[in-house]
């Protein structure tokens, strides 16, 4: 007697599976793709960022016309490999004075640490309680930056809270 899951058995007789649902988005390279469909991300990017103002501006500065980019917007997006950056989250208690919490973004940026979150409590006693993720993939020695945000004027404490 077979006591495999109907779907087991199926595999093991080499028999396909039918996939749930049907497959509407896929990772494809850049290269492969035609020219217009490059140039309407281009376009999109552009009027995100603020480059280009409108999108007959937008469509000008990369070459194409209207009627590919309004073909095309909806099917193209950017892909970012977030699996590949390494995000730290913070608990710091800074003392309640004019520059601290400034000197730490600073101290993060020039380590070029990227700040993606970041919110500071009402001071009590003295102290404000700020959280703050930071992207370290840029970092050379995130434990040296950990280290020197410790030892800065204002700092009474940093902890890590988690990473990815």
């Amino acid at each position: 007697m077979d006591t495999h899951p109907p779907q087991k058995k199926r595999e093991r007789e080499g028999e396909p599976l039918k996939s749930r649902e049907p497959v509407n988005s896929y990772i494809v390279s850049r290269d492969i793709l035609p020219e217009a469909i490059l140039k309407t991300a281009q376009a999109k990017d552009l009027l995100v960022r603020g480059d280009a103002l409108t999108v007959n501006e937008a469509v000008d500065k990369v070459g194409i016309s209207r009627s590919a980019f309004y073909k095309y917007r909806d099917g193209i997006f950017p892909y970012t490999q977030s699996g590949r950056d390494k995000i730290i989250a913070l608990t710091l208690l800074l003392e309640h004075r004019s520059g601290v919490l400034s000197n730490v973004l600073n101290t993060v940026a020039l380590l070029k640490g990227n700040i993606l979150s970041i919110n500071q409590g009402v001071p009590v006693q003295g102290v404000a309680v700020a959280t703050m993720s930071v992207n370290i993939t840029e970092v050379k020695d995130s434990d040296a930056m950990i280290e020197r945000l410790r030892h800065q004027q204002g700092v009474k404490r940093v902890e890590i809270v988690s990473q990815k």
